[in-house]
């Protein structure tokens, strides 16, 4: 009995052992670490999203917006049986899809998984007010605010798209994604067994600090209006693509940067990534005849030609064993400067620059911008290509000329036709405005940086030469407006092929114009990519010109020309 009595006490103190032994590591050793897992089992860590910079045009209409949105999640440990029951209600309101859902809500070894982002507010009330009528728990919502795009396609390439993350992966919402994006805070609170937030219970919130917008200088009805004219050409002429920019002469600011075909941003997934980027800035083409307005930009500016200026030029011309001709068989022609502008000579603007040689005339170009990325502020911008003048052949200089043995983008090319406009001063072209602070105060950019190219007087006459382009006996007739005077000037080159030659069957035509003339106000600058054969600058540009222009002139109730066209020969 005494045996019996001992060996149940023995065994009763060493049970009672090993509770004093667990107690001591409870309350001694591991006691922080113990505090610190219940209160993380009864508290919940909330990321609370910033809101993104809001991004407008000129006058303030939103074009990329963010809307209260909440981002659905879920506690595997307290969903998994009830997974059917809820992913059955979330397919049905919220659209998401059931069996994916499923695994979601059963994901193991885990207390938190994102079901949803950026879910709209009405129907994540809708889903949860229908699953707690049912007593299911686990779900939960948090603020998630999304993107929307008001205007739908308008401005699409330039003002891009976000991920799924919300981080901006195109257009300015990439270039400006650090302040768009803004600060997210948090919150921390106690919760029940359930998940259920305790009420009255201690809570800490850090709030998000909503990112710095954009204010842009582009005009969204002159916008919508060049993109919806740029689609309908392209219908029309059976063109590839195209760009169309407009730009305040004066300031260089882009009123708009028309694309076609364009990107929805609210649905960037449905065209293919060709379409998704900016072509006005990363695509590179030969320009063809805009050119030749910067070689006789350099030759009025060095006095080597005057507008009436005599010149006879022949129906062909060799260099290095190259035949250059004219797009029309011709013989002898008598032409002035400006009749060979007016009918887009190739041999006669060579004949014209007979005594400017490679040296002088680059830094004419690059003084125009070719060569170099304008820095517009769009990802991917390209530098185009001109090479130095000591590498030129004369077969190269000759095609320079004329504009061909060089590359450029639109935006290039609309910068330095506007400078033309411009009385001779470059000015960078530029697309935001100002910085938006989430008051709504608005912080103007820097000026753009600007540099005299040519004279005012080489400007002024080269102006009055391309009006003659306009005119009913030159290359684009449909561009003009009427009541207007309009400069403007052809260009078609052929596209290069992937062998490094020519392809005779791809053409680039473009158009590039001013008005009103003898007060410039606006200039234009439009390309279409491999059109049906036969489409030119002038009948297939020029009349997106003389209607985008006509908007433009009519929106800003510019007055019509006061002045008549002088009177400059074409032919001696």
């Amino acid at each position: 009995m005494q045996v019996r009595i001992r060996v149940v006490f023995l065994i009763t103190a060493f049970v009672l052992s090993l509770f004093a032994a667990r107690l001591v590591q409870l309350q001694g050793v591991d006691a922080a670490a113990y505090a610190s897992m219940a209160a993380q089992e009864g508290t919940r860590l909330v990321e609370l999203h910033a809101e993104r910079g809001v991004i407008r045009d000129r006058d303030g209409e939103e074009l990329a917006t963010s809307v209260d949105g909440v981002a659905l999640t879920a506690d595997p440990t307290m969903t998994a049986d009830d997974a059917p029951e809820i992913a059955a209600v979330l397919r049905r309101v919220v659209g998401m899809d059931y069996f994916r859902t499923i695994e979601m809500l059963r994901t193991p070894d885990t207390r938190f998984v994102w079901l949803q982002r950026q879910v709209p507010m009405w129907q994540a009330d809708r889903a949860l007010g229908l699953l707690s009528d049912t007593g299911v728990t686990g779900v939960f919502s948090q603020r998630d605010p999304f993107r929307t795009y008001p205007a739908g396609d308008v401005a699409g390439n330039v003002l891009g798209f976000l991920d799924v993350d919300g981080t901006g992966i195109a257009g300015l919402e990439s270039v400006a994604d650090e302040s768009l994006r803004g600060t997210d805070g948090s919150e921390t609170y106690m919760v029940s067994s359930s998940g259920a937030q305790i009420p009255l219970a201690p809570s800490t919130t850090d709030d998000p600090e909503q990112g710095t917008g954009l204010e842009l200088t582009l005009d969204r009805d002159l916008q919508w209006y060049a993109q919806r004219r740029l689609q309908q050409a392209i219908r029309e002429t059976g063109a590839l693509s195209g760009t169309a920019v407009v730009t305040h002469v004066g300031t260089g600011q882009v009123l708009a940067l028309a694309e076609s075909p364009t990107v929805d941003p609210n649905k960037p997934q449905a065209v293919g990534k060709q379409d998704r980027g900016s072509r006005a800035v990363q695509n590179v083409y030969e320009p063809g005849s805009v050119q030749k307005l910067m070689t006789f930009a350099a030759l009025l500016d060095r006095k080597q030609v005057t507008p009436r200026t005599q010149l006879r030029v022949p129906g062909a011309m060799t260099f290095d064993g190259f035949t250059v001709g004219d797009y029309w068989e011709h013989g002898m022609l008598s032409l002035t400067a400006t009749g060979v502008l007016s009918v887009s000579s190739n041999l006669g603007t060579i004949r014209a620059a007979e005594n400017l040689n490679s040296r002088d005339l680059e830094p004419y170009l690059r003084s125009f911008g070719l060569g170099k990325p304008t820095d517009i502020g769009l990802p991917g911008e390209s530098a185009g290509i001109l090479a130095p003048s000591d590498t030129w052949s004369d077969i190269t200089r000759a095609n320079i000329l004329f504009g061909q043995g060089l590359s450029v983008t639109a935006v290039q090319m609309a910068a330095a036709v506007n400078a033309v406009a411009n009385d001779g001063v470059y000015v960078a072209p530029s697309l935001v405005a100002g910085r938006v602070a989430p008051d709504g105060t608005v912080t103007p950019a820097a000026e753009p940086q600007s540099h005299r190219v040519v004279s005012p007087r080489a400007a002024t006459q080269l102006q009055q030469m391309m009006e003659a382009v306009t005119a009913p006996d030159g290359t684009a007739p449909a561009a003009a407006i009427p009541g207007y005077r309009v400069s403007g000037k052809t260009g078609t080159a052929q596209r290069v092929s992937d062998s490094g030659g020519y392809d005779s069957s791809a053409t680039v035509v473009s158009f590039a114009g001013f008005t009103p003339a003898d007060d410039p106000r606006f200039s234009m600058y439009i390309v279409l990519d491999s059109p049906d054969p036969g489409v030119g600058g002038g009948t297939g540009a020029g009349p997106i010109f003389r209607d985008v222009m006509g908007f433009a002139l009519q929106r800003y109730a510019v007055a019509p020309s006061g002045t008549r066209a002088p009177r400059l020969a074409t032919e001696w």
